[in-house]
């Protein structure tokens, strides 16, 4: 019984061996293929590495201005009265909720750059246009 076992357990080793060798000869050979189609175009490896680090740098910006909008001195409202999502909208200003009165429910997306609306944010917009929001009550 207990050379069974052990033998079940060298074969199951053994397989995952074999599968991640096997992925790793695909893995190289895709990064050799990458590199051989990069090699003809001066500077290209290079260049996409520069636009890899540009996006992510901006992707960066972008999320730190959402968490830091509600205290700009533009945002327009008070920045208890916001409430954090960050998808689909980054926020929900409840406007007046600190006074203890809210006025206005308003959803918020920050932009920054050249940055647009997503698909799923314009339906978001255009559904809070249209006054398609209502109100749920839901008791456990």
């Amino acid at each position: 019984m207990h050379d069974n076992v052990t033998l079940l357990v060298a074969l199951f080793f053994a397989l995952v061996a074999v599968i991640a060798l096997s992925a790793l000869g695909r893995a190289r050979g895709t990064v050799a293929r990458m590199r051989s189609e990069l090699a003809g175009v001066p500077g290209a490896l290079r260049q996409a590495r520069k636009d890899a680090v540009a996006r992510s740098e901006a992707v960066r910006r972008g999320q730190v201005s959402e968490h830091l909008a509600p205290f700009a001195e533009t945002f327009g409202y008070d920045p208890g009265d916001a409430r954090f999502l960050g998808s689909p909208v980054d926020f929900v200003v409840f406007d007046g909720l600190s006074e203890g009165r809210v006025k206005d429910i308003v959803l918020v997306e920050v932009k920054t750059g050249r940055s647009q609306l997503s698909r799923r944010e314009k339906s978001v917009r255009q559904a809070a246009e249209r006054g398609a929001v209502s109100w749920r009550e839901f008791r456990m």
